[in-house]
Formats: C-alpha cells, structure tokens, sequence
C-alpha cells in the first residue's frame, strides 16, 4: 500500500502572494489601471506613518524629527492629565451621536416621503432640491449663519421674538450649538443620505404592496408594516458604518462656524479642532501628534468592533 502524502501547510502570507502574482500574470491591464490608487494611498496615507515619532518626541524645528529630544509618552500623559481631554472626547462622541441619529431618521424619513409621491417631474425637483445643500461649501453656510445669528437683531431672532421668546445671543451661548450644529449637520447630509434609502425602497417588491391595498392597507399602515420593517437591515448596517466614524469630528463644519471663539469652545471643541489649534497657537507639533494619534488608535478599535459586530449580524456586508 502506497502511503498517503502529507499536505505541507501554507505559509502565512503566501496565498496572498499567489493571489497577487496571478492577478499580475493574467490581469496586467487591470493592475495598471489600479497602479495609481496604490502609488496615492502609499504616498499619502502610509508614508506620512513615519512621522508618528514625532508624537513620542519634543520636536524642535531646528534639530529636525530625528534629532528632537525622545521624551515617551510625556506628550500622552500631559494630554490625559488635562481638562480638554474629557472635553474633546466628549464633545466628539456627543456630536457625532448626534448627527448619526439624527441623519439616519431624517434619510428614512426624506425617503419615504420621496417613494410616495406619484408625480415623477415633481419627485425629481424635490429630490434635486433636498440634495443640494450637500454640496453647499461650509465656509458659504458659516458667512450665513453669522448673517442671520451674529446680531440681536437679526432675522432668526427676530422670528424667535415674534414667537414669544427671549433673544438668543448664539455666538455667546454655548448652550445651543449643539442642537444648531445637529440641525445644520442633518440640512446640509439627510437629503444626500436619502438616496440608499430611496434605492432600497425602489427596490422592493410591489406586490406586497398591492396586496395590502387589496386587503384594505391605508398607505400609512404600509409604511408602518412593510416599508420600515424592511428598511430596518439598510439602516443598521449603515448605522454600524457611521458608528466606525464616531471619533472623526466634522472638521470643516465646526472649525468654519465658529473659528477662534473661545466662548463657544466649551460645547463644539472637537478632537480636530483641538489638535488644529494647538498646532496653530502654540506650535506643539509633538503634543499635536500624539492626540491626533490618540484619536486614531480609538477610531481604529471602534473599526474593529464595528467590523465584528456587522460580521455577526451580516456576514456579506463586513469589511475583513
């Protein structure tokens, strides 16, 4: 008898070696096209990785990154040890719940809205006009917003006194720059964040639908029994995904309304802004480095969790 021949393990690593060889063999034009994406991630987001050091070191301009003094986590423990950490963290985490939350109910609810109306010529314009303010320039909605909000006696408080309450003085009050940063966050993405929604809905089958009219379905029971239900795997997946970018803070939208505002500071420092300004204010490159490190290490364990938990309640859609 013929003994039978161990099969040898495979290296760990070497099935994507394979992978990739063949992929070069026999698909050469398609690696070429993919060839400048590579060449971009590895200038711009793999390279810069070097310059982590810098979080651990007392950067000084004129002795250069590596000649800097090595002082360990001295720039982590001066971060952690002071008051803007539970501030930024917390502001982040707060805010970002907030735009994710209320983002996602708004998208669904712009969807619906847009799946029941009949005219197609007027679904169209609605569709382009709730869609537009994506692609209005925060720096545009900031000059606005100092338009209607900055003076006692501006439009919005006009309005607000005409209802019968007090006047606000908003770039004062940090109290409410949280609800109006949420409101500014959901005008500018909800109608963009429609469209998978919309699509979803699009595609689900009519059937269902006629059936329940048959049997006496009101359009309100529809969308209560059948559209949201099914709706229900599209928003927590997205959920799930935005969840992974709970640490990342709208840069552009906080730091362009309200710039150098130390009064409002205390409600909207995020932890981009924050790394932002005390590069400007102080030229702590080391410090800067290490909360901007910090801040990736968290993002990248919410990633990871993330992963996990859509790899549990949907395999298909996990990322590894």
């Amino acid at each position: 008898m013929s003994k039978s021949r161990k099969k040898m393990p495979k290296k760990k690593g070497e099935g994507v070696l394979r992978g990739l060889a063949y992929d070069i063999r026999y698909n050469p034009y398609l690696c070429i096209m993919a060839l400048p994406a590579v060449i971009w991630f590895c200038i711009f987001s793999y390279a810069p990785l070097v310059y982590l050091v810098a979080a651990f070191k007392k950067y000084s301009a004129v002795k250069g990154l590596w000649g800097s003094d090595w002082v360990g986590l001295k720039n982590f423990e001066a971060f952690f040890g002071s008051k803007s950490f539970y501030t930024v963290t917390y502001n982040t985490l707060y805010l970002n719940l907030l735009f994710i939350l209320s983002g996602m109910v708004v998208s669904i609810f712009i969807a619906i809205a847009l799946s029941e109306v009949s005219s197609k010529w007027f679904k169209k314009i609605t569709q382009s006009v709730v869609i537009l303010p994506h692609f209005i320039s925060w720096t545009v909605v900031a000059l606005l917003c100092e338009a209607l909000l900055k003076t006692s006696n501006g439009f919005i408080n006009n309005v607000i006194s005409a209802l019968g309450f007090e006047r606000i003085n908003f770039y004062q009050n940090a109290d409410v720059w949280p609800a109006l940063l949420t409101f500014l966050k959901v005008w500018q993405g909800a109608g963009y964040g429609s469209i998978v929604y919309l699509a979803t809905i699009t595609g689900l089958d009519q059937e269902m639908y006629e059936a329940a009219r048959v049997d006496g379905a009101t359009r309100g029971q529809c969308i209560r029994y059948l559209t949201l239900p099914l709706l229900k795997s599209t928003a927590i997946m997205l959920f799930i995904m935005n969840i992974g970018k709970i640490f990342n803070g709208d840069f552009g939208m906080i730091y362009n309304l309200v710039l150098n505002n130390t009064m409002l500071y205390r409600t909207t420092n995020v932890i981009d802004t924050y790394v932002y300004r005390m590069l400007v204010e102080s030229s702590n490159i080391g410090q800067s480095s290490a909360v901007s490190l910090y801040q990736s290490i968290m993002g990248f364990c919410i990633v990871l969790a993330t992963n996990a938990l859509t790899r549990k309640l949907d395999p298909d859609s996990a990322l590894f």
